[in-house]
């Protein structure tokens, strides 16, 4: 069990009319696995291929052709289950599961229902307000996705993309234990950032490649305790299930409009139906899909065509061993190491691209806590703003973690004050070039020479005597001397000797 000393956070309550009312949330995230085949053929994944190209004879479920299972997709699924401490099973099994949809060509998907390739595991969930929730993993199974049905092309016909079929997916399923749709979307953010870190899934939701379906269900306060005392589902409401969600943000819209229909529901007397639903974002409602299915319903039964999967735990062993530093380790690293805040670590370790551009910042700065420290404020302000505002990503940014880290090695050693940082850094940013020959070659270097300071500032002083007396009966006017010498001195001289001039000429 992961050792959490943060609160848990309070579940949501909603007031119906009549009485409180509690969330109970599950998830089922449908990950596509990285990789460059699909799970049971040759046949590519690339996205925005023609359409129908990325097939082949088995994914079309022609007469005779046997699938053949793809290694890799599945040490991609070990190695998810590993990242996410969940139990590897050394044996699991695939399953038919029988259905009809057009763009599924065998009319049955091949998933595994009785014997995953994972098992059990956990996720933390950090929170804005300093809460964090483990989230129960159930299972993690493999399983082929289906191809896309086209209706908006033709106004009489159908059509059918079958480059999605048979590409390999990752059901990652939790148990209910998410409390709230902050949690809920707080929850997939961590599976995608944890995903992306393993290289398993590229986690791009806008690409299909990571979607979410949501098991919500309503209960009285009390009555989610006693279902852990007892693990009877008994105790908890009927679950709808919102399928196909792509968005945090509609994930969160979702979870409270389906729990406030079924509090209505309730209320007024009736029974919430198990089902799948649909949300319209443009309406923020859902609406029914179809009559929730049980397994009997799909008519399960093992795959002929496919043989057990052993795996050796050698081999889970090797894969174990090449796990990179997840984000939760790498989080306590920089924190200890660079003197970071929880939230400054936060959002540096977000994505791994972020993490490895800082920590190449910080090496090219000194890599002490002073230095960890000045090195996050300029990627995570300057650096990360600039790139927002013009669209771009750490991977396209202009400026590279050497030149950064050279500004912030001009700055530590007063070559430079901050403000000239700013201009150097605008500098590097647009036109590109080593920082230190940049303040060589414009004379941008502050001046510390505290004869030519002080001779500024005598100058000032002589100047205004009657700021002088206000200065020295209220020493916080002082700054008025420190910004007149600044400004006389184009910005170049060094702040902390100009403070310590003015204040001595002040006789502060």
């Amino acid at each position: 069990m992961l050792d959490v000393t943060a609160p848990t956070p309070k579940p949501r309550v909603i007031a119906g009319e009549k009485h409180d009312w509690e969330l109970v949330i599950g998830m089922e995230v449908h990950a596509q696995v990285s990789s460059n085949a699909k799970l049971f053929s040759g046949a590519s994944t690339k996205f925005g291929a023609e359409p129908n190209s990325n097939v082949a004879f088995v994914d079309a479920g022609m007469p005779g052709m046997l699938p053949v299972i793809n290694e890799f997709c599945v040490e991609q699924a070990v190695r998810t289950g590993l990242g996410l401490n969940a139990e590897i099973h050394l044996k699991s099994a695939f399953d038919r599961k029988n259905y009809f949809y057009p763009d599924l060509p065998q009319g049955y998907q091949i998933s595994q229902l009785y014997h995953p390739i994972v098992g059990e595991g956990e996720v933390l969930v950090e929170l804005g307000d300093g809460t964090a929730r483990v989230v129960r993993i159930e299972r993690i199974h493999l399983e082929q996705d289906a191809g896309k049905s086209i209706h908006d092309m033709d106004p009489t016909m159908s059509f059918v993309d079958l480059n999605r079929t048979g590409v390999a997916l990752m059901e990652i399923v939790s148990r209910p234990d998410i409390r709230g749709p902050e949690e809920a979307a707080a929850y997939v953010v961590k599976l995608r950032q944890i995903l992306r870190y393993l290289g398993t899934c590229d986690g791009n939701m806008q690409n299909g490649n990571l979607r979410a379906d949501v098991n919500v269900s309503v209960c009285r306060p009390g009555q989610y305790e006693k279902y852990q005392e007892t693990q009877d589902f008994g105790h908890l409401g009927t679950r709808c299930e919102i399928k196909n969600m792509n968005s945090m943000r509609f994930i969160q819209a979702a979870i409270d409009v389906e729990a406030k229909r079924q509090i209505a529901i309730i209320e007024a007397g009736g029974e919430v139906t198990q089902e799948t639903r649909l949300y319209d974002p443009d309406k923020n409602e859902t609406r029914s899909m179809r009559s929730k299915e049980e397994a009997h319903d799909y008519r399960y039964f093992p795959d002929p065509d496919l043989l057990p999967l052993e795996i050796e735990q050698a081999w889970v062993d090797d894969i174990a061993a090449s796990l990179p530093e997840l984000p939760d380790a790498k989080k306590a690293r920089f924190i200890a190491d660079f003197g970071l805040s929880d939230y400054d670590a936060s959002v540096l370790t977000a994505d791994t691209g972020d993490a490895a551009f800082f920590e190449a910042v910080a090496a090219a700065s000194g890599a002490d806590d002073k230095g960890g420290k000045l090195a996050a404020n300029w990627v995570i302000n300057d650096l990360f703003g600039r790139l927002k505002i013009d669209e771009k990503d750490i991977a396209t940014s202009p400026i590279s973690p050497a030149q950064l880290g050279g500004i912030i090695q001009l700055i530590r050693s007063d070559a430079i004050s901050g403000k000239i940082a700013k201009d150097l850094f605008e500098i590097v940013y647009t036109e590109g070039g080593d920082p230190a020959q940049i303040v060589e070659d414009r004379g941008m270097k502050q001046v510390t020479d505290t004869g030519a300071i002080e001779v500024a500032v005598d100058e000032i002083i002589a100047a205004n005597p009657a700021q002088v007396e206000k200065a020295q009966a209220n020493p916080k006017l002082a700054g008025w001397f420190v910004g007149q010498t600044m400004k006389a001195m184009g910005g170049k001289a060094n702040p902390k000797a100009v403070n310590q001039i003015v204040a001595t000429k002040l006789g502060l």
